[in-house]
């Protein structure tokens, strides 16, 4: 499993970060990372991307997203 997604799930959990959530949102919650992963770790590990990646969230409404409890 992801660092990065362990890092969202326990500011989730912890009550730093509220769902649906923004990149912007996870850059508040989870400061320290690298610019590239608050633009793209939301939408490249949303249900539904094209490719062979980690679905790790859902996306609810334009550009704000929840965590799917059981990742795929």
């Amino acid at each position: 499993m992801s660092i990065v997604y362990q890092m969202i799930s326990n500011a989730i959990r912890n009550g730093r970060l509220e769902e649906p959530f923004t990149s912007y949102d996870f850059r508040q919650a989870c400061p320290g990372l690298g610019k590239g992963t608050y633009n793209a770790f939301l939408w490249k590990h949303r249900l539904g991307n094209p490719g062979r990646y980690n679905e790790y969230f859902k996306k609810v409404s334009p550009g704000k997203f929840r965590l799917l409890r059981t990742p795929r």
